[in-house]
């Protein structure tokens, strides 16, 4: 048996260790060859990109660019822009499906995003305009790409801007063909394309028929996604110029024309396009959306990680050797401590010694699940871990939550005291708390059994301990992925 599990064990890991070697051999080589040629290529944009609108007062650059402007520097930077990715190591792109015309669908929507490398399927349609943040437009050569293109600049910061570039793209999506082709993302983000996150409505607020377009990256290793979560943008770009060639399709479905109800409904249009294109890949459609630099899950307005921080410190605790026993003993003791009225505030070397860890990086690390520094609520901790391990009780878990973030301690939740309970149950921030507020004021007096009632019956908040504690959440060890529901904590 041993010699049949050793035998299975070398004929995993030595395809394996090959391919790293071979990477390594062929990345020494190629890389600094192909990055040299791309950045070549590249520069070479930059002029091409200034002459085409050279010499146009801002009146003019605000219209469509046409005649000679157009047949000439289009076509010259799509040869430049094929250039780059043949460079890269797209020997071929394949084609599957028809795009199809600007009257026929003025909008295509792309997923799923995989990383900066899907830029690839502008050149396969043809450079059409896209959407991008305003801080682009200052980096080197993008920007005047972005001009070139004429692209919608839209600043996330900015309220008005954001109004502005929805008026921008109802506009140019229904003026009749006057405008090229849109291109959008509508995850809005990277994923590594194991799933569908939830699609915004911007692509989809015109009402105006779409066509899907699906990315594929069939080669072995994915050496293409750049998510949240894995190698860094610099390592996705090393080990894809490490390959011979990388495989890429570009598939075309049929176009989406909405019903009258998704006319109306831009969330429901966005959700029926994802559930197609999901299916088409054969992957779930999700409802994560991205919240700063990871992905949630909203339930109301609150927002729910892909990753619950509790259930990534059950797993950090696991693997340094902690039993469930150990855990459960220091969560009771915190919770003493806390009620003594000593301060829940503590730096990672108490917590350190708190858990009993000898690695002190283990405790910065359960910090940073937390917070932004090496510092940490004992009482978010205490609370998130019990609840998602089981160690007590929903109910009375509630109960010494209320006790602890009851500021007036008038046996009352004000808007801010449901925040920070809130907030130590599921182990992030919730800034966005008022219509949850609302759902337990309109229960009557916030008080601990309002609460309690809350999030046993409300069809939406109940699923906070029916679903969420008790999920996960875990991505695979490289990308994005969705929670399995499976039970995460300590044995």
């Amino acid at each position: 048996r041993f010699q049949r599990e050793s035998r299975r064990i070398r004929k995993i890991s030595e395809p394996i260790l090959h391919r790293f070697i071979v990477g390594m051999i062929l990345g020494v080589v190629l890389f600094p060859v192909r990055i040299t040629l791309a950045t070549l290529f590249f520069l070479l944009m930059w002029p091409v990109a200034r002459l085409r609108l050279a010499g146009l007062s801002a009146a003019e650059r605000a219209e469509p660019v046409r005649g000679w402007r157009w047949w000439l520097f289009h076509h010259i930077m799509l040869f430049l822009s094929r250039a780059v990715f043949f460079s890269v190591g797209f020997l071929w792109i394949r084609v599957k499906g028809r795009q199809a015309g600007l009257k026929e669908a003025p909008v295509l929507v792309v997923a799923p995003h995989s990383g900066f490398l899907d830029m690839l399927v502008l050149y396969a349609t043809g450079l059409p305009i896209v959407v991008s943040r305003a801080e682009n437009c200052r980096l080197p050569v993008i920007g005047a790409l972005l001009e070139f293109n004429q692209s919608l600049i839209v600043s996330r910061k900015d309220p008005q801007s954001r109004k502005k570039c929805v008026s921008q793209i109802c506009e140019r999506v229904t003026s009749d063909a006057r405008w090229p082709q849109m291109l959008m993302f509508p995850e809005g983000t990277t994923t590594n394309g194991r799933a569908l996150i939830k699609f915004k409505p911007g692509a989809f607020l015109a009402g105006v028929p779409v066509q899907p377009v699906l990315l594929h990256y069939p080669g072995e290793p994915d050496t293409v996604r750049w998510t949240w979560k894995g190698q860094t943008w610099l390592g996705a770009l090393w080990h894809t110029t490490s390959q011979i060639h990388t495989s890429v399709t570009v598939e075309f479905l049929p176009i989406y024309t909405p019903s009258h109800d998704e006319k109306q409904s831009p969330e429901l249009y966005a959700e029926n396009v994802q559930k197609l294109m999901a299916k088409a890949l054969c992957v779930p459609a999700t409802d994560y959306v991205m919240e700063g630099r990871s992905p949630v899950k909203k339930l109301g307005n609150l927002s729910l990680p892909l990753e619950p921080p509790a259930q990534e410190t059950l797993r950090l605790l696991r693997e340094h050797g902690l039993t469930s026993a150990h855990v459960e003993a220091v969560m009771n003791h915190v919770i003493d401590s806390c009620h003594s009225g000593q301060s829940s505030m503590v730096t990672a070397d108490h917590l350190a010694a708190l858990l009993g860890l000898k690695d002190r990086k283990m405790a910065v690390k359960i910090c940073s699940l937390y917070s932004k520094d090496d510092t940490v609520d004992l009482r978010q901790i205490c609370v998130s871990v019990s609840a998602a391990s089981g160690f007590r009780s929903l109910e009375s878990l509630i109960h010494t939550a209320f006790t602890w973030y009851d500021a007036d301690q008038d046996g009352l939740l004000s808007a801010d005291d449901l925040s920070g309970l809130m907030g130590a149950l599921v182990g992030v921030p919730q800034y966005s708390i008022t219509e949850m507020y609302t759902a337990l004021t309109a229960r009557g007096r916030p008080t601990e059994a309002s609460l309690q009632d809350l999030l046993m019956t409300h069809p939406v908040y109940r699923r906070v301990c029916t679903e969420y504690l008790h999920s996960s959440g875990s991505a695979d060890g490289n990308h994005n992925g969705i929670p399995n529901r499976k039970a995460n904590g300590i044995k």
